[in-house]
């Protein structure tokens, strides 16, 4: 069973990755309003259980204005812990990236576009394909994750910018 945990932590920590780090580029050169910090709670839904309510901690930091992005993500439930860090770069529509996972040591890519303040994007590791969808409108992000046929099925996070 710890087997099954782990491998949907993994996609849990993976999704809000991805939500990170994908929700900083809805349009070209917004990494520069993303910089500071964001929280937020959402669900996780495994595909053999009932939803579980998430909350996130993320620390953005701008690496090259409007381009480059730094991320810190902290996620809890009451089964799971992640800490998770990225990088992501935007050029033109497309954004591409790595994300790894330091208590489960796991990483992969996140690669996708933002077309018209959409973002839709794929992460890929070698416990995770996913999924994602994300907006972002002023300082409030929504999230979607989809992973058909994975333990972890489903998450949904919504978050907003802490005030400075």
């Amino acid at each position: 069973m710890r087997l099954k945990s782990s491998a949907a932590r993994m996609g849990i920590g993976a999704a809000c990755l991805v939500l990170v780090g994908t929700s900083a580029v809805r349009a070209e050169a917004v990494f520069d309003g993303l910089a500071g910090a964001w929280s937020g709670i959402g669900t996780m839904k495994p595909s053999d259980g009932p939803r579980e309510k998430v909350r996130c901690k993320v620390a953005y930091n701008v690496t090259r204005p409007g381009r480059s992005l730094t991320l810190d993500l902290r996620c809890a439930s009451d089964a799971y812990k992640m800490v998770l860090s990225a990088n992501i770069e935007q050029s033109g529509t497309e954004l591409s990236g790595n994300w790894f996972e330091s208590e489960y040591r796991q990483g992969g890519k996140v690669y996708g576009s933002n077309k018209d303040g959409l973002i839709e994007a794929r992460i890929e590791g070698n416990t995770v394909a996913a999924l994602v969808t994300i907006q972002t409108r002023s300082n409030h992000q929504s999230f979607l994750m989809e992973a058909p046929g994975s333990w972890m099925s489903e998450v949904a996070i919504e978050l907003n910018k802490d005030a400075r």
